[in-house]
């Protein structure tokens, strides 16, 4: 069996569309006698000119009823033909059609007087005719198609439909053969003829004959008039099957059937087909349904046996089984008082109503004797292995009910305020009083708790405003390392309660209002939080359909935007602040157009360096000096005076980034790299997580030399990252110089010293070899954690003083563009520059195993925080977590802690991953294959 390249429809999410060619067709005029009968055909549209405007409806119909709205073509002025050529989108996507979808297309004729009395509308249907989207093979239909006009109906859109595209063949009657059709010779020769041609046509469409514009255009216009002639050619009469038919119904005493479909004896409706084109894809498109999850079964235990003894209060019901039908099989008794298993769609789905009214009124009437209750043992090891949960944990009906009953016990728990939030029914106000009275009672709460409160699942006021209150106490660094999460929460603040204090020249949220006053007060977070809003209001990168769905979020941080720079005015410091961020922008701005000249310049790498420098060196870009020192929007601790030209080039990518150096305000180089045309806000995402990692590790004095190197998104479609010297290890071990190997580049830049007091490991000084081992450490698990995918030697960097670290995060949670992509990326390469594995002489891989598992438990301490960022960011539009629905992402963060077991089986995993990993054949084979792509490109 050849094989056979398919895509599947339930992953076509874009809308349905199609697109109207033209309507060919011909029909005799009306005579006078029909007009004197018939006044109000005088006025038809299409009865006083064979180019008459008409319109088209579009609608998608599936078992007999309408899925969407109708789609309709604009007004449009015929003159020598009805031609459209418009594309029509449906309110609708591929992926969410069932297999017998079908498009309803109906041609409405204009007409003043309605026939049917009324007068309420003056259109009338010309013709219509229903085309499935999907064919017999359940594959969806592409290219250009014929559809058979039936005049004078609207198109139904039914499954037995009375306007098919194709006329359904005629079959003769039982022990009869089919009449024989006489057909003109010339004509059939014309009619083969034509069919050829379409053929072609449709190769043509397909790519499969090459272009000739100008010869083209004549062969589609002997098409459109050979396709013209076979529509008149139909209407001639060919053979004497009308009169055969005519004459069997006058035989039988019926009367003949009309020729016309408004019932009119005089008059022969004429044939007319539309001709529409549906979009075509690079592979087949099958029909695949949804698969949902099966439903839970109703078990209920059915008793074998009554015990001896029991009361019998009430008789068991009888109950008659129907044939074939056995309430348990092994029972061949009749007596009928087995239960019978059922099916309830609503088990598992919907909440027990019964149940949800007990709970209700039970939580309501027991506020005082739960206030004094206290756990038992059993309780107590219930409850926290409740507490132990992490975010994306949903509660069972049975852990919400014991965490209420038991809610003024832990408020001295700072873990259990989430859990709390959890079980509460935020829809009765009773409740909500409850809950909300023991707020400041509780317990302080961690800074994560606090992030998961801020998340999108807690909308009462109040609570939030709790939340806000604990971050109150954090420091401006701190509040840093969570301001891009905290930006996106502002999108679940209340949108009543924000249009309420808009309408009432309020703050908008106290959310929003923390933010502004902290950031106003600092200009390190006043910078970022001004960048992070701007990146928000861009939508130019941005498709329509999602700019429609973020139009009301947008409002929201509009406003906040303006209400930061109206506090900035307030005050004289906030003044200088602002005008800093209006020259940023202009810098901005500046780079921005200079980037996009040089990207889209001819000539080669050197020409375009050239341009660069041209243009950096001209007084309208005002880039060799500032007059005032300007903070760097990438680092506003750093203060720039101007750019050394000379010094900038462009790197040798499809993008063509530059790569810039300027002059600090104490005399330093600070070089950095502008990229424009790629989206930066996953990679500033990743870096964000890894500063975070880095705080958390030194808190626990463990620091690992890692490199969180600066990087600021300035748009959806730009941005600006900090550039560290260093070298790939394609380079690395490539290289004569440093002797294929990492350990001799390590060598080469940290020669060991004869000093005895600079001690070395391995040839190299030991404090370089240290950073090696630690930086490789610490990455291996981040990346690991994060599920960093696309790793290759070119994307892994080292510098000269030790420091490893990771570039290019495009790919992350597990994704990876190639197959058999390692969970870890750690070669023989990265060992062997440490001493080889375990048991060769000053190895220091035991060592590097050590800061592994070190790194990994202290930070599956934290795993709550982490998580918790990331839930912030599930609707940021960035195309990582964009790719996963609701709170999947955050659940492929949750996977690699593994926090199911303990923390010794957590560890014990991560050396066995570390040992296979170190052996494993399938990144040797990625980066052998992305060498030769990458020399093949150069």
């Amino acid at each position: 069996m050849e094989p056979f390249t398919f895509a599947s429809s339930s992953e076509l999410r874009i809308p349905v569309a199609v697109k109207v060619n033209r309507l060919e067709g011909h029909e005799k005029p009306l005579p006078y006698s029909i007009l004197l009968k018939r006044p109000d055909l005088r006025h038809r549209g299409s009865n006083l000119s064979p180019n008459s405007e008409l319109y088209i409806t579009v609608q998608p119909f599936s078992d007999s009823k309408p899925l969407t709205v109708h789609s309709q073509t604009p007004y449009k002025h015929f003159k020598n033909g009805r031609v459209w050529n418009q594309w029509l989108t449906l309110p609708v996507n591929y992926s969410t059609l069932p297999a017998n979808t079908q498009l309803a297309i109906t041609i409405w004729d204009l007409s003043p007087i309605n026939p049917r009395g009324g007068d309420k509308n003056h259109h009338i249907p010309f013709g219509g005719t229903t085309v499935p989207l999907f064919d017999e093979e359940a594959m969806l239909r592409t290219g250009r198609q014929k559809c058979k006009v039936w005049r004078h109906k609207a198109a139904d859109g039914f499954s037995d439909t009375t306007t098919p595209w194709q006329e359904p063949r005629k079959r003769g009657r039982r022990g009869q053969q089919e009449e024989t059709v006489i057909v003109d010779e010339k004509q059939s020769r014309r009619d083969a003829e034509l069919e050829r041609l379409v053929g072609l046509m449709k190769k043509h469409e397909m790519g499969e004959i090459p272009e000739s514009k100008w010869l083209d255009q004549m062969v589609f216009r002997q098409i459109e008039r050979l396709e013209r002639q076979q529509v008149k050619d139909s209407t001639r009469p060919r053979h004497s099957a009308k009169s055969v038919e005519n004459s069997d119904a006058e035989r039988n005493g019926n009367p003949p059937p009309p020729q016309c479909a408004e019932g009119d004896p005089d008059h022969i409706d004429g044939s007319f087909f539309l001709y529409i084109k549906f979009p075509r894809f690079d592979h087949p498109i099958i029909f695949t349904d949804h698969e949902y999850p099966p439903p839970p079964i109703s078990s209920i235990p059915t008793p074998t046996t009554q015990p001896t003894g029991a009361v019998n209060f009430k008789p068991p019901p009888e109950v008659h089984l129907g044939p074939g039908i056995h309430s348990d099989a092994n029972d061949t008794s009749t007596d009928g008082g087995g239960l019978i298993r059922i099916y309830d769609p609503e088990v598992g789905y919907a909440d027990n109503p019964a149940e949800a009214k007990h709970r209700r009124l039970i939580r309501g009437q027991r506020n005082a004797l739960d206030r004094d209750l206290k756990p038992n043992p059993k309780m107590r090891d219930f409850l926290n292995k409740v507490m132990s949960y992490g975010p994306t944990v949903e509660l069972s009906d049975k852990e919400k009910d014991e965490v209420w009953r038991f809610r003024h016990h832990l408020t001295r728990d700072k873990r259990a305020l989430t859990k709390l939030v959890k079980s509460v029914n935020w829809n009765e106000a009773t409740e909500v009083r409850q809950a909300i009275a023991l707020l400041p009672k509780w317990a302080e709460i961690a800074i994560d708790d606090a992030l998961e409160l801020l998340g999108p699942g807690v909308r009462n006021p109040a609570v939030r405003a709790y939340a806000v209150d604990r971050l109150r106490k954090a420091d401006d660094e701190e509040l840093l390392l969570y301001l891009l999460q905290l930006v996106q929460a502002l999108k679940f603040e209340p949108r009543e309660l924000a249009k309420e204090a808009e309408d009432a020249d309020m703050e908008d949220s106290s959310l929003a209002s923390f933010l502004i006053a902290r950031s106003a007060a600092n200009l390190k977070l006043g910078n970022f939080l001004h960048w992070y809003l701007m990146v928000e209001l861009d939508s130019d990168g941005t498709p329509l359909a999602q700019q429609l769905a973020k139009k009301s979020a947008k409002k929201l941080f509009a406003r906040v935007s303006y209400d930061f720079m109206k506090e900035l005015e307030a005050t004289s410091e906030g003044q200088a602040r602002r005008k800093v961020l209006l020259r940023q922008g202009e810098f901005i701005t500046v780079l921005s157009k200079i980037s996009k000249d040089v990207r889209n310049s001819r000539g080669d790498r050197p020409k375009k360096i050239e341009l660069l420098r041209k243009l950096l060196a001209d007084p309208k870009n005002d880039m060799l000096h500032f007059e005032t020192p300007l903070p760097l929007p990438l680092d506003p601790t750093v203060k720039v005076t101007g750019v050394l030209a000379e010094e900038c080039s462009v790197f040798k990518s499809s993008l063509f980034p530059l790569h810039l150096t300027f002059m600090t305000e104490s005399g330093e180089k600070y070089p950095l790299m502008f990229k424009m045309g790629d989206d930066l806000r996953q990679d500033q995402l990743v870096i964000q997580i890894i500063m975070l990692m880095d705080r958390l590790l030194l808190n626990e004095n463990l620091d690992l030399k890692l490199t969180p190197y600066r990087i600021l998104a300035t748009s959806t479609h730009a941005g600006a990252i900090q550039f560290i010297p260093s070298t790939a290890l394609s380079s690395i071990l490539t290289s004569a110089k440093y002797k294929n190997s990492i350990l001799g580049y390590l060598r080469f830049h940290n020669p060991a010293s004869s000093s005895p007091s600079a001690p070395s490991v391995l040839g190299v000084r030991k404090e370089a070899m240290d950073t090696y081992i630690k930086s490789l450490a610490g990455y291996c698990v981040i990346t690991y954690l994060l599920g960093v995918g696309d790793r290759h030697l070119d994307n892994l960097l080292l510098a000269p003083d030790g420091h490893f670290f990771h570039i290019d995060f495009g790919y992350i949670l597990g994704r990876d563009p190639k197959p058999m992509a390692p969970l870890m990326k750690l070669t023989g390469e990265m060992v062997e520059g440490m001493g080889g594995a375990s048991g060769l002489p000053e190895s220091q891989f035991e060592l590097f195993k050590q800061y592994c598992f070190t790194t990994y438990a202290t930070l599956r301490r934290s795993s709550s925080l982490i998580l918790n960022l990331f839930a912030l960011m599930r609707d940021a539009d960035i195309s990582g977590l964009r790719f996963f629905e609701g709170e999947e992402g955050v659940r492929k963060v949750e996977e690699r802690f593994r926090l199911e077991g303990t923390e010794e089986e957590a560890l014990g995993f991560l050396g066995g991953l570390i040992e296979r990993e170190m052996g494993s054949w399938g990144g040797v084979v990625i980066d052998k294959l992305h060498g030769f792509a990458m020399g093949w490109r150069a």
